[in-house]
């Protein structure tokens, strides 16, 4: 796969960027470059290896998954311009 001068300036359009024509020359042997190394990439031998998503093992700290309330109400409502009835009371807005 490679690509042209048109190619890049579709590409350029859709991701909504300003690219001069000299910048778009400039992008094409840039972009082929990648695309020759992606391929390359495709041709190495991965069988029997194993996916993995960090090159050292770790595992997380899982919690408990529970739902609660934060029984922290009156902190939050602490920093409300005002409140009402244990809610952030809001202006009307509408008529």
């Amino acid at each position: 796969m490679s690509v042209d001068l048109t190619t890049v300036k579709k590409i350029a359009s859709l991701a909504r960027l300003a690219v001069s024509e000299d910048e778009a020359q400039a992008l094409v042997p840039e972009l082929n470059g990648i695309l020759h190394w992606v391929e390359q990439l495709g041709e190495v031998d991965v069988t029997g290896a194993e996916p993995m998503t960090a090159v050292i093992p770790n595992t997380l700290r899982l919690r408990e998954d529970a739902v609660t309330d934060g029984n922290v109400r009156d902190k939050v409502l602490a920093n409300a311009p005002q409140a009402e009835h244990g809610f952030f009371a809001v202006p009307k807005v509408i008529e």
